[in-house]
């Protein structure tokens, strides 16, 4: 039998993506590029870890940020406020199998420079996108921070969330979403790291991920 894809090479391992069996050159090739790849696949999980280590010597580091520093004190101090906006995004983008890890990178990057400009210079500058999925994301995030602000203001009686830590906050959670993503176009990687991180049943329960220490 001849590959599903190519129809020329011999067909070896089952491809869930076309419900039909494909050669691993195709599969290779096409994963994640063309193929709209199940999460469970086990090729694609086994060629993640190879795709990624690939993904991080090709990645150019000025999309990393490095001029905002991410201290390691910082993840302890604003624990509750990493966890909250890494459960917005698994919130915004799990009913959706047409945004991927590239849309949350992209989105993370706007909001992270719109916060930089904020910061430095007290002007606040929105980069602007016409894809939904991406304004779903940045939308489910500014809600995010205004309960955080609504829980801190009830708690101690004022919000200490500063601008600066929001900032930190989204370019941790950018440069984790470029380290875990294998960078092809159509890549969950990332997603799927926090989908575990954030069993559907919470959501379903409305349960919020904010604890104000």
């Amino acid at each position: 039998m001849s590959c599903a894809i190519c129809e020329t090479r011999k067909e070896k391992r089952f491809c869930p993506a076309v419900h039909g069996k494909i050669c691993p050159v195709c599969c290779g090739t096409e994963r994640e590029v063309t193929l709209d790849c199940p999460s469970e696949c086990s090729w694609l999980q086994q060629a993640r870890k190879n795709e990624n280590v690939e993904h991080l010597r090709e990645l150019d580091r000025d999309a990393l940020l490095p001029q905002v520093e991410v201290p390691e004190a910082f993840l302890y101090q604003q624990e509750p406020l990493v966890g909250g906006l890494s459960f917005a995004i698994a919130k915004a983008t799990r009913v959706d199998r047409g945004v991927y890890d590239r849309d949350v990178i992209q989105t993370l990057t706007s909001v992270a420079k719109t916060q930089e400009t904020l910061v430095n210079s007290g002007l606040v500058v929105e980069q602007k996108t016409a894809n939904l999925g991406q304004q779903a994301i940045a939308a489910e995030l500014q809600k995010m921070l205004e309960e955080y602000r609504e829980l801190e203001t009830k708690q101690l009686g004022y919000s200490r969330l500063k601008d600066g830590d929001i900032l930190k906050a989204m370019v941790f959670l950018l440069r984790l979403a470029l380290g875990r993503t294998s960078g092809r176009p159509k890549s969950r990687a990332f997603l799927d790291f926090l989908f575990e991180q954030f069993p559907e049943k919470n959501e379903a329960a409305g349960e919020s991920r904010i604890i104000v220490p």
